[in-house]
């Protein structure tokens, strides 16, 4: 019995973007080629990574630890109700850094963690966790759209897409189709007692 459920939930790609190192912002590319270490080209590929702030009551600044952040999974339904509660007529994927955007997969930063998308080429990504909003993409907005950018992080708390990584390499193209497949375990109940 598969402890990974298919579901008939399927997003798909209206935008696939890299980071290029250095970069702030994602570029817009036809295909993402990815293989174990991410998506090729990207500043966030690698098999590993430096711990952050995300992570600091497990690991000191800096320790190499897995890198389950190869990739940033955003959806067109969220990146909507951002920008309406922004007051701004729509973003841009690239000034989120997004490494991929689905349309039809709304909600796609509460996705389980360990939930899988499955490309049509067997291309394989587990969800990690939720991308919390920073300020970062504040400059690239207020250049567009001056002193919006201050809006951005409360506008896209809970709604900043996942981050992923690569369990199967292959290649996504716009237009594809991503199916989702989820755990089959019920949510952990003590969780309402640990959130302080």
């Amino acid at each position: 019995m598969p402890a990974l459920r298919s579901t008939f939930c399927q997003g798909e790609i209206i935008f696939l973007g890299v980071q290029p190192p250095g970069a702030a912002q994602s570029v817009p590319v036809e295909r993402l080629v990815l293989g174990f270490d991410g998506a090729e080209g990207d500043t966030r590929s690698g098999r590993l990574r430096a711990s952050d702030e995300r992570v600091s009551d497990q690991h000191p600044l800096g320790t190499p630890i897995a890198n389950t952040r190869q990739l940033v999974i955003l959806s067109q339904e969220e990146l909507a109700e951002i920008a309406f509660a922004m007051r701004i007529p729509g973003l841009q994927p690239e000034w989120l850094g997004a490494s991929i955007v689905l349309r039809g997969l709304p909600d796609v930063t509460h996705l389980p963690p360990s939930a899988r998308l499955q490309g049509p080429d067997g291309a394989t990504l587990v969800i990690d966790m939720e991308d919390r909003a920073t300020a970062e993409p504040a400059a690239a907005i207020d250049a567009v759209f001056p002193e919006a950018g201050a809006r951005f992080r409360p506008a896209a708390h809970n709604r900043k897409g996942v981050t992923a990584w690569v369990e199967r390499p292959g290649i996504l193209e716009p237009g594809q189709m991503l199916t989702l497949h989820i755990p089959d375990q019920r949510p952990w109940q003590r969780m309402r007692d640990v959130r302080g």
